[in-house]
């Protein structure tokens, strides 16, 4: 993206778009290259026992977790980690991760993914999978499009049973 083609982003809460699915709500906030922004952000509100993420990794972009109520599982590399309200994360490229609401609480999280790159249609399609609309084959195919590199992790299985 070129540097003169960045401008101030606002997203105004009442004009964001929502997309849901049984146990979490996604508001887009901010995507790159097609608000003049040069990140990605999104807010996630997940309710008790709701995953958010298999596990998966990244090749060209970093995400941020930040916490801003609740508490949240994250999965990095093969150690979970609990973050609670106030605590951030920055998961480098090529680590895996993934995330849930803590065993026994809510959580609502900001996530950024710089550098940016256009992750709506990615968190829309998520959202219709989840809801039965879509399949996830669709989210297979649409890895390399997306940077979603799905992984197993024995590690993030056992936690999600776990919590059960």
């Amino acid at each position: 993206m070129n540097a003169t083609a960045l401008k101030p982003v606002l997203t105004r809460s009442a004009d964001a778009e929502t997309t849901c699915d049984p146990s979490s709500v996604m508001t887009l906030l901010a995507d790159c290259g097609t608000d003049g922004s040069s990140l990605t952000s999104y807010r996630s509100t997940f309710s008790e026992g709701a995953v958010g993420a298999p596990a998966h990794f990244h090749t060209r972009a970093s995400e941020l977790f930040f916490v801003i109520s609740g508490s949240l599982q994250v999965l990095v590399d093969d150690e979970i980690k609990i973050l609670n309200a106030g605590d951030l994360l920055l998961v480098p490229p090529h680590t895996p991760h993934a995330f849930a609401a803590a065993p026994g609480c809510e959580a609502d999280v900001l996530f950024v993914f710089t550098p940016g790159m256009p992750r709506f249609d990615y968190l829309r399609l998520l959202g219709r999978v989840m809801r039965g609309e879509a399949s996830p084959q669709e989210i297979k195919d649409s890895s390399e499009h997306f940077d979603n590199h799905y992984v197993d992790s024995p590690v993030w299985r056992a936690a999600l049973e776990a919590a059960k």
